[in-house]
């Protein structure tokens, strides 16, 4: 598995208009301006960026850009979720 964090980071900085030198891996995703609607929004930006597909039930586990990075190289890595 890889650390997809600089990659997370560009997806919610592309996603959300954010300043990449703002995002920090491990600040939380509501201070960032990212609620549970915008998780949603990121988690279909990272399916179109990766073309995987993730489990809504895995929506939880955002709560950083790390602990998303973590979702995204569980996905990558060929775990519980499907590729495209």
């Amino acid at each position: 598995m890889g650390d997809h964090r600089a990659e997370v980071t560009k997806v919610v900085c592309d996603t959300f208009r954010l300043d990449p030198a703002l995002v920090e891996p491990d600040a939380p995703l509501e201070e960032l301006g990212i609620d549970s609607k915008g998780r949603i929004k990121l988690l279909a930006a990272l399916e179109i960026e990766y073309a995987v597909t993730i489990d809504l039930d895995l929506l939880d586990r955002f709560t950083d850009v790390g602990s998303v990075a973590g979702v995204l190289a569980e996905v990558l890595g060929g775990g519980t979720e499907e590729r495209r």
